[in-house]
């Protein structure tokens, strides 16, 4: 089976550096005024029938709950098609990438997220942030869908046994993260900014899988070599 590896790092570097220049200028109290504005609007009617479809669509951005399950699904499909345990390096390497860039930078930005009633809950480094209302920076169901996403769609090309199609990406990679992207900013759970960065954070993140030769890692005589796919 062929793989399509990810090769240039302008992408990957424009989007750090948009989220380190993202990321100061929040420090500095920069764009804070249109991520109340924005949240004010999102909080000003949360009982609509428009609010709960986004907050039922925002399920896509679900790690535990909806992409992991899905991934873990779709990675037993691939092991007892081919019977390697390389099926299951995609998912162990977005778990271990994930658990240690988005979940520390949340913790470590510490900002509330808009439903807070506490003190100053747009700025970074809010000591007053705490609980499930905080680690709201980045947003952890933007940049987990594009990386999860991107899992899933790697494990559908090797159950297919080809490559997706342009259509087939755009509903797999993109349409459910720009629902995410939307639905998290609309439903009051993010601010804007915080949903930009977990773009460009997951954006960065699922480059870095795309880049893993997965068919040439050595993983010992137990595994079957790539020809068995």
């Amino acid at each position: 089976m062929t793989q399509k590896i990810t090769r240039s790092w302008w992408p990957d570097l424009a989007a750090i550096a948009a989220f380190v220049v993202l990321t100061v200028a929040l420090a500095r109290g920069h764009l804070l005024d249109l991520d109340q504005r924005v949240a004010d609007w999102a909080l000003a009617d949360q009982s609509s029938p428009v609010y709960w479809t986004a907050r039922v669509f925002n399920y896509l951005g679900q790690g535990a709950q909806v992409l992991m399950p899905v991934a873990l699904i779709l990675t037993f499909l691939v092991w007892r098609r081919t019977r390697s345990i390389r099926a299951g390096l995609p998912f162990a390497a977005a778990f271990v990438l994930t658990y240690f860039t988005i979940g520390p930078a949340k913790i470590f930005f510490d900002r509330a997220a808009p439903r807070f009633t506490g003190p100053d809950k747009t700025v970074l480094f809010n000591p007053a942030a705490s609980g499930d209302k905080a680690m709201s920076y980045p947003s952890g169901h933007v940049a987990n869908s594009l990386v999860w996403y991107a899992v899933i769609a790697l494990l559908l090309t090797w159950l297919l046994g080809r490559v997706l199609t342009r259509w087939e990406t755009f509903l797999v990679r993109v349409l459910p993260v720009a629902i995410v992207f939307v639905t998290t900013i609309y439903t009051g759970f993010h601010w804007v900014t915080d949903s930009v960065a977990g773009l460009f954070l997951g954006l960065v993140v699922a480059r870095l899988l795309e880049r893993i030769p997965w068919f040439r890692l050595p993983l010992g005589p137990l595994d079957r070599p790539p020809t068995a796919w």
